[in-house]
């Protein structure tokens, strides 16, 4: 049975994905997709070459939720103190104020992460996973909704640094905008004609709003089998003589909740295989590591993602 709230939920998330679709054309997977992770509380990394509208769509999904935003442009001379935050003299008092960075948001945008130096990039780390940051030894809790959306260019462009292991095993979701059909190329052409559409993005959802869909993601019921066969999904890449690093019980765990949330956005409250399976290849690849000889062969991070979900065997 549907409820008034359900009703209202889904009315909310069609005014997010209308501001989305507004300036990001033919791309409504991967809106949902994006919008899923927001769900889950999960970070995402927006993968492509410049141009393609990574920073847009960051930038619309910040503006369609009346929370605070921050963008940091990462470059090579950025350093940590730069996101955290550090202590500065107050010359009045005679002490050290504590001045809160960036990263003190709801919404993080990090805009072009992998041309920052490693040691800037790992100053994320602990907000990803704990959403807290500790900062001259002391502990300071984040703001709550807690998401950072990252973009960046490949990273066999010039002047990249490759993300490492611990930092792309914290984002939920890693996704690949790609060209625009040419259609809805001419579209971009004519609507971008006068005005950035973006400026007429209003904010229609409000701080409570998520946290209320988050908390119902985590109360949609996911049945043991489903469990099991997120369990066999990652311990097939972790077989694997393909890979020399496969999935973490980490991504086991994201895997679960991104499959919650796309049960929310299709409003249901359980847990389909079909949630596994259509997230799987968002979730995992990125968590996984190819061999040297795989690599060689012509293996593919998402076609072995596919493999480990086709072998096993869908509970009914």
């Amino acid at each position: 049975m549907i409820t008034d709230q359900q009703t209202n939920f889904t009315k909310q998330i069609n005014a997010l994905k209308s501001n989305l679709e507004s300036v990001i054309f033919g791309k409504t997977e991967c809106i949902d997709i994006l919008i899923m992770s927001l769900l889950a509380e999960g970070s995402v990394l927006l993968e492509d070459i410049p141009g393609v509208g990574k920073t847009t769509l960051a930038k619309a999904l910040a503006k369609s939720i009346n929370l605070e935003f921050h963008r940091i442009q990462f470059t090579p001379d950025l350093l940590p103190a730069d996101i955290l935050g550090s202590s500065v003299y107050n010359p009045v008092s005679g002490s050290f104020d504590f001045r809160q960075g960036p990263i003190f948001s709801n919404v993080l945008l990090a805009d072009e992460i992998n041309r920052a130096s490693p040691r800037t990039q790992s100053a994320l780390l602990e907000a990803m996973n704990e959403t807290q940051a500790t900062i001259e030894g002391k502990s300071y809790k984040l703001h709550k909704p807690f998401i950072v959306l990252a973009t960046q260019n490949p990273v066999d462009f010039h002047g990249t640094y490759p993300l490492p292991e611990a930092q792309l095993d914290r984002f939920l979701i890693k996704l690949d905008l790609g060209y625009p059909e040419q259609d809805f190329e001419v579209n971009i052409l004519q609507s971008f004609n006068q005005r950035h559409p973006i400026e007429q993005i209003k904010p229609v959802l409000e701080m409570e709003d998520i946290l209320s869909m988050q908390q119902a993601v985590r109360d949609i019921r996911m049945d043991e089998s489903i469990s099991q066969y997120i369990v066999s999904i990652v311990n097939q890449t972790r077989e694997d003589s393909r890979l020399k690093l496969g999935v973490s019980p980490r991504g086991a765990l994201m895997l679960s909740r991104a499959s919650q949330a796309c049960a929310f956005l299709e409003r249901r409250d359980f847990v389909m295989p079909d949630d596994v399976q259509r997230l799987a290849r968002y979730v995992l690849p990125h968590r996984i590591l190819l061999t040297s000889k795989s690599q060689y062969d012509g293996n593919s991070k998402p076609k072995i993602i596919d493999d480990a979900v086709s072998s096993v065997k869908v509970p009914t």
